[in-house]
């Protein structure tokens, strides 16, 4: 004799589960271990600002260095410009096809 069935026939695929819906963060640990890594993370990127800083503050220690050597050169010239040949002839450099190096 047949069984009339007014619902269908459930199968595994029916079945509900709570896979995939579980919070990550109402998990204690997920929630510390996602903590730990974001701190780790922190102490990485405060390591390399402070490596970026150090190379700044060589870099200006360096371009203050120029500017000093660069006043004491001019000092022992005794001008801030070596122009004065050309102030009194009234015309600038006439010499325009560069450096010339000759054998």
């Amino acid at each position: 004799m047949p069984v009339d069935r007014k619902s269908p026939i459930r199968g595994v695929k029916d079945i509900k589960t709570h896979a995939g819906k579980i919070d990550h963060a109402s998990q204690p640990y997920m929630a510390y271990m996602r903590i730990s890594i974001l701190e780790m993370e922190k102490a990485r990127k405060n390591k390399e600002k402070l490596a970026a800083q150090t190379r700044i503050e060589a870099i200006d220690h360096r371009l203050m260095e120029i500017e000093r050597e660069k006043a004491d050169i001019q000092r022992i010239l005794g001008d801030k410009k070596d122009d004065q040949g050309d102030q009194k002839n009234g015309c600038a450099s006439e010499n325009t096809s560069g450096f010339k190096i000759e054998y």
